[in-house]
This record gives structure tokens, C-alpha cells and sequence, in this order.
């Protein structure tokens, strides 16, 4: 594995929520950025002491105020140039737009020289059918996204945004050139889809598994077709919180890294990176880059289902030991519960390597 990072200096900003303890929105972007190579600033929307999946938790959310004011402290003293921005989760509609604002004069100040800056937008607004933000946080997305290079919607989300209900692989296709066409988005990236597409490529030695997803994906051509193309991979027996802030902040460096790695020279120096009608959907960066997303993301959960276990069990057995029965049913579910959810903790800092250098097992296939 080689010690030289795998882009050229990028400097990122990360804008996500923030947690004391644990591994999700800029806890994970900023490991994971910082490990492949990038100079990160982080704009924390939230300041909880661990993420919600806990179901209980104490801090604050930043309004919209204080992300404009943070930023208007970075830019009185030169300290807003950056080659990318990655944004996640924001607390409310007034704050998505002042995320957006930031990331629009990024996006001014670059005019100049093409492909100096690239936006990637993850619309967290919700999964499995159900909203997990304020209603009026998805128009604001539905007025904001047509300004990124690319977006990283789950299926739900990917719904919202192009009104399109994905239930076979005609309305995938269809809510994909919708969003293509109504947002004019260069790139596109669905990072959860449940349809039976037919390319999984079993790959020997594999872990079993019960079932599979896809990651869809498409850039534009030059008038709007849709290039296709997906990535199915298994799905481990286990719930885990973060592995879309993980997706997200690889795709930041693995899309950089693709693009300067391109065929053509010219390529980075393109508007929103977009290559030439000619380039196959599996020639794209974009479906490069997923490749190598999934592959470190298939070993960073590998290792944290086979460390969960027995940190779960060995809790359990001191709680046993002290507690002697003394409490109630409710406050053991609610211990165990607890228990679960720190054991499922992405393990990141000891597996830097499945950052760096993972391989590559599951491969996207052209979707026609």
C-alpha cells in the first residue's frame, strides 16, 4: 500500500453534525478526509454528546445565524479557499439555506477556472419511507441541489427529490433522469437501493448473507442522458449508524482521486467534472470511485461486526457481575439497547488501512 496520499492537496470543507462520542456525520468525514490526504475545516451543525440512535442524548443544534456567522469569521481572514465542500446533515430548512448559500459563492468565486471547486451534497432528510427533519427542509433541498456537482441521496431521499417513486428498475431509471433533468446534476449517486437489478457478481469467499443492495449511479452527458450504472454489495446482520457520512466522505476523495487519474488530462479542468459523452458509464470516475467507496466501507464493517460481538458480550458479563439482578426489565432492555449501539460503532481509527489501499471485490455493472 502505498504511503503517498491518493489526491493531490485538497483542502474540504465539512459541513455536518458533530458528536462527543462515537462515529457519524464530521466525526467520520474528518478522520476519513484527513487519512486520504485532505486538509479539512469542519462547520459542526450539531454538538450532541452521541448520535440519536442512542435515544437519548444532550447538546444543541447551530441555527442558521451562527453557520452565517461562522463563515463570515473564515472569510475575514482569508480562510475560505477550498477545492471541495461536503455538506450533511443540517438542522432545519433556514440552515440548509445557509449551507447552501456558502456553497454558492464557493461555487461564484470558481467561475473563472473551471473544476476548481466541486460540491458534494448529501440531502439527510430521511430513510425507509420516513422524514427524520422538519417538512420544510425538503424544498429548501429541492431549491438548493440544482447548484451541486453531485448528490448523495438514499432511495427515500432520492424519491423526494425527483417525486418519483423507485419501485422497479423503469421509475429508478425514471427518477434518475428526473433528477438529472429538472436539477440539471451532473452527478448522481443512490446510495441504498432495494431492487432486485440483477448484477450482483458473487465474489468467492464473500461473508453469507441474507440479501443485497445496490449503489445506483449517473453522469449526465452533454444533453442530459442518463449513464448508468450499479454496484450491488451484501448487506451485514447488523444496524449500523454513520456508514452514509463514511459513503460520502470517501466519495469526496475517491471522485477527486478518479478525476486526476482520467483518461483525458483536460478532465479536471471541466465544470463539475463531467466527462465527455464517449466514456462508457463503467469508464466514468464516478463509477470508479464507487468501486473503491464500497470496497473500503465492505471492510470497515466486516472488521466492526467481528470486534461488536464480543465488546457487546464482555459489557453484558461486567453489568451482570455488578448488578446482581437489581434492575428492573425496562432498565435492562434499555442498558442492553445502549450496550448494542456503542458495540456498533464504526471502527475507524485502528482501520485506516481499509481507508487507504482496500480491495476491490464488488464491481459496477452498465445498466441499460
Amino acid at each position: 500500500m502505498s504511503s503517498e496520499p491518493p489526491v493531490p492537496e485538497t483542502s474540504v470543507l465539512a459541513v455536518a453534525s458533530h458528536v462527543v462520542s462515537g462515529n457519524v456525520g464530521n466525526k467520520i468525514a474528518v478522520f476519513v478526509l484527513q487519512s486520504l490526504g485532505c486538509d479539512v475545516a469542519a462547520l459542526n451543525t450539531v454538538q450532541f454528546s452521541n448520535h440519536t440512535g442512542y435515544r437519548q442524548w444532550k447538546g444543541t443544534r447551530v441555527t442558521a445565524e451562527e453557520i452565517t456567522d461562522l463563515w463570515d469569521g473564515l472569510k475575514q481572514s482569508y480562510l475560505d479557499r477550498f477545492d471541495m465542500m461536503l455538506s450533511g446533515y443540517v438542522p432545519g430548512a433556514a440552515a440548509v439555506e445557509a449551507v447552501g448559500n456558502i456553497a454558492k459563492g464557493l461555487k461564484e468565486k470558481s467561475q473563472a477556472k473551471p473544476g476548481s471547486f466541486f460540491w458534494v451534497l448529501d440531502p439527510v432528510m430521511g430513510d425507509n419511507g420516513q422524514l427524520y427533519v422538519a417538512d420544510d427542509v425538503v424544498p429548501a433541498y429541492r431549491g438548493l441541489v440544482h447548484h451541486a456537482d453531485l448528490i448523495l441521496p438514499n432511495q427515500f431521499e432520492a424519491e423526494l427529490l425527483s417525486e418519483v417513486k423507485i419501485t422497479d428498475f423503469a421509475s429508478l431509471r425514471t427518477a434518475v433522469e428526473t433528477l438529472h433533468s429538472r436539477y440539471n446534476l451532473p452527478h448522481i449517486v443512490i446510495t441504498s437501493v432495494s431492487l432486485p437489478l440483477n448484477t450482483q457478481q458473487d465474489t468467492p469467499g464473500n461473508p453469507p448473507r441474507s440479501r443485497t443492495m445496490s449503489v445506483v449511479g449517473s453522469t449526465r452527458t452533454s444533453n442530459g442522458k442518463s449513464r448508468l450504472f450499479s454496484i450491488s454489495f451484501p448487506v451485514f446482520d447488523a444496524y449500523f449508524s454513520g456508514t452514509g457520512d463514511m459513503f460520502a466522505a470517501l466519495m469526496v476523495v475517491r471522485m477527486r482521486e478518479a478525476v486526476h487519474n482520467a483518461a483525458s488530462s483536460s478532465l479536471k479542468d471541466k465544470a463539475s467534472w463531467l466527462s465527455d459523452d464517449d466514456v462508457d458509464a463503467l469508464e466514468l470516475p464516478l463509477a470508479k470511485a464507487a468501486e473503491k467507496v464500497l470496497a473500503s466501507m465492505h471492510e470497515v464493517l466486516s472488521r466492526t461486526c467481528e470486534a461488536m460481538q464480543k465488546e457487546l458480550d464482555a459489557a453484558l458479563a461486567e453489568g451482570s457481575a455488578k448488578e446482581a439482578g437489581g434492575l428492573s426489565e425496562d432498565e435492562k432492555a434499555k442498558k442492553i439497547h445502549l450496550l448494542k449501539s456503542r458495540a456498533a460503532e464504526l471502527r475507524l481509527a485502528r482501520n485506516w488501512d481499509c481507508l487507504r489501499g482496500p480491495v476491490i471485490e464488488y464491481r459496477a455493472v452498465k445498466l441499460e
